[in-house]
């Protein structure tokens, strides 16, 4: 029998067992007052700004595509065809 895999099992256990716990930060501990909180929001506004923005992007180059494809619409394949030769 391989006793890598059960070695490995118990290892993770361990690893797991020995971690610290997660402390709450201020805003999860109720504090919402203190610049820890005022920190997170600015980090969540200027993420959603970036967010946001990214996909306006993709969106405005959509309808960049749509808008430039009814003006200069391509030919029809059978348009370019010339007529057979028989």
């Amino acid at each position: 029998m391989n006793r890598l895999p059960l070695f490995a099992l118990f290892a993770l256990v361990l690893f797991f067992m020995g971690t610290a716990d997660a402390s709450a930060c201020a805003a999860c501990f109720g504090k919402s007052d203190s610049k820890l909180a005022e920190g997170m929001n600015a980090g969540i506004m200027a993420l959603l700004f970036v967010i946001t923005s990214v996909l306006a992007a993709i969106a405005s180059f959509f309808v960049f595509i749509i808008r430039r494809a009814d003006t200069h619409p391509l030919p029809l394949p059978t348009e370019t065809l010339e007529p057979s030769k028989a």
